[in-house]
């Protein structure tokens, strides 16, 4: 590329040394032309004065006829000799000018040459480097060209190679779309298949419960037995749980001994909860059940699972004349089913987060829900719709109602008291820990409340202050949805801790009336005093149940 550059710049001087000869030949093209023909008229002059000096001897001998001839001819020839003579001295003069022409032009083009060669000799080192930079550039660059003609190679082969990826999986997923909906539809079916199933055997357990209990009340019927005078005549009642409702006064007795322990659940077990009468009781777990047990002689005896929930169970509630289960779970719902038969009557959706609590209002046809969304809603069963949502501003752990007031224990630290018919806050009150649990005494008067700063506090509604605190050395509150209780006659307040053990509090001393800390080897979840006073159950975080009393 160097040599190239300097045959340029060469070829270029030469073009214009060449043009400069034609230009200034062509100013003295006509005077070289006529000096060129004065030299021929003077050579031939030159011949002939020569021949005529050599005829001068033959031209005394000549006649003197011819001598006026020859007169002639030496006049013309004179005349010719003076122009020739004139001319040539206007060509030598001519010529001498010319001659200074050449000299000066000579000169200019050696000025000429030498101005070149200064300029060549300060241009060639900088072009040279130019030149040579340019040079490097130009390898820099095809260098660089060559990275990106491989990379762009390569990027290439990566397209065509995950094109062929894409169309690969691509097919895969069509497959495992296909595979998926026909996985699903054999799921539906045979969920159906297993509703069915479960459905029959809740029908013939039913029609095997009515036959028994056709038969106890024909063989009751042939016994004769005494009128209580403090039964009205008119409470006879149909429903199983109104038939086992404690007579007069509760008695109620500080659990002492294990009497059943058994496997509930497989896995964490949530909420625990006996039936109004304390004959049945229910338990509900991350297995997505609730499991229904009947205590007879110390034990709990299976009765059914209620099955339709999609994730674990976190609140469960009897309705006051336990006929119907209520239960909150991990799946943003609520449902609702029948006792007797086991069947799911309501699913109530609507929260966007997990529902936490869930409970009956006194009328039994409505019922109040709290959830991780911080939203508490007001559903009406029997047109199955949410009436009212209020926002409360912090996920809701437990709930418990009066007839128009809800009190609800929140994470952020506060009990908020809430007016149904205003949808408004009546009141607030805040704790020193996250409230995991609320409970009201038998006169609705006490709210029995646990935190995660490891206390228990009873509250007097009526003044809204705290009245007791409890606390024990070794007692913990295990998770934000640990539920303590109070007694069936308020006397008493029971909590299970994160190590285990089972705290029971008098309220009227305050202090820790008895600790059961054997046969649970994890944290507790939930205890549930019985309506009859005689049994505690006590459930914990893997998945055993554990049934206590003084018997």
């Amino acid at each position: 590329m160097a040599d190239r550059r300097g045959d340029t710049w060469k070829r270029h001087i030469s073009e214009q040394l060449r043009m400069r000869d034609r230009v200034q030949r062509q100013a003295f093209e006509e005077i070289i032309s006529q000096y060129n023909r004065l030299l021929e008229k003077s050579d031939m002059q030159a011949v002939l004065s020569e021949r005529y000096q050599s005829d001068g001897p033959r031209g005394s001998q000549l006649s003197a006829a011819d001598g006026g001839m020859r007169g002639d001819i030496q006049q013309e020839m004179s005349q010719m000799r003076i122009k020739h003579q004139e001319e040539l001295t206007e060509l030598h003069k001519k010529r001498g000018e010319l001659a200074q022409n050449v000299i000066e032009l000579n000169n200019q083009i050696q000025l000429k040459d030498k101005e070149i060669q200064r300029n060549e000799a300060k241009l060639v080192p900088c072009l040279s480097t130019q030149i040579a930079t340019l040079e490097g550039d130009c390898r820099k660059l095809n260098t660089f060209l060559q990275d990106l003609e491989r990379a762009n190679q390569m990027l290439k082969d990566e397209y065509d190679a995950l094109q062929i990826t894409f169309s690969a999986l691509e097919e895969k997923l069509r497959r495992t779309t296909e595979d998926n909906q026909e996985l699903v539809s054999r799921w539906m079916a045979e969920k159906a298949q297993e509703a069915n199933r479960l459905n029959a055997e809740n029908e013939k357990d039913c029609r095997r419960r009515q036959a028994k209990l056709q038969k106890e009340l024909a063989d009751a019927a042939k016994e004769p037995l005494p009128l209580d005078p403090r039964r009205p005549g008119n409470s006879l009642s149909t429903s199983p749980e109104n038939t086992e409702a404690p007579m007069g006064g509760v008695e109620v007795r500080v659990p002492s001994t294990a009497l059943h322990v058994f496997e509930a659940h497989d896995g964490e077990v949530n909420a625990v909860r006996f039936s109004p009468g304390s004959r049945l009781l229910a338990t509900g777990g991350m297995d997505r059940r609730v499991k229904l047990w009947e205590v007879v002689s110390g034990h709990c005896e299976p009765k059914g699972a209620l099955t339709g929930s999609n994730a674990g169970i976190t609140s469960i509630e009897f309705d006051s004349a336990g006929s119907y289960l209520l239960a909150a779970s991990n799946d943003f719902a609520s449902r609702i089913w029948t006792v007797d038969d086991f069947r799911l009557r309501h699913t109530l959706t609507g929260h966007s987060g997990k529902v936490l609590a869930a409970r009956f209002l006194l009328d039994n046809t409505r019922i109040v829900s709290g959830s991780y969304d911080r939203t508490l809603k007001l559903w009406d069963l029997r047109s199955k719709v949410c009436m009212k949502t209020v926002f409360a501003g912090s996920s809701c752990n437990d709930i418990v109602c009066t007839e128009q007031c809800v009190m609800s224990g929140h994470f952020d630290k506060k009990v908020r008291f809430w007016d149904i018919r205003a949808e408004s806050i009546v009141r607030e009150l805040e704790l020193q820990g996250r409230v995991t649990s609320l409970d009201l005494s038998q006169e609705r008067t006490e709210l029995l409340t646990c935190s995660r700063d490891d206390l228990l506090k009873i509250i007097d509604l009526r003044t809204n202050t705290v009245r007791h605190t409890f606390s024990a050395p070794g007692f913990k509150c295990g998770a934000d949805w640990t539920r303590v209780c109070f007694s069936p006659d308020s006397n008493y307040v029971v909590g299970g801790s994160a190590d285990g053990g089972v705290y029971v509090w008098n309220v009227l001393t305050g202090k820790l009336e008895r600790l059961l800390d054997k046969h649970h080897s994890s944290a507790i979840n939930a205890v549930s005093w019985s309506p009859s006073g005689a049994f505690v159950l006590s459930v914990e975080k893997g998945s055993k149940a554990v049934l206590w009393s003084d018997l």
